[in-house]
């Protein structure tokens, strides 16, 4: 189960600090701001494709942490 979720300079976001609880978690908002970008940030971390043009524009690098329970 993913508990905790921390995204620097991946596409849109520039950061994000997630403590997930557990029980049902819904993602809601407008066209554009940043929800399935974090399901792909969960991809990546469990060994989907990432690569360089997921790096946020400006920035040097992105960085994606996640704690798992």
């Amino acid at each position: 189960m993913l508990i905790e979720l921390r995204i620097d300079n991946f596409a849109i976001i520039q950061h994000l600090e997630l403590d997930l609880d557990a029980g049902l978690l819904t993602f809601t908002g407008e066209t554009g701001a940043g929800k399935s970008i974090i399901l792909d940030a969960i991809m990546a971390l469990v060994g989907g494709k990432a690569d360089a043009t997921s790096i946020r524009a400006g920035a040097e690098r992105a960085s994606l942490e996640a704690v798992f329970r």
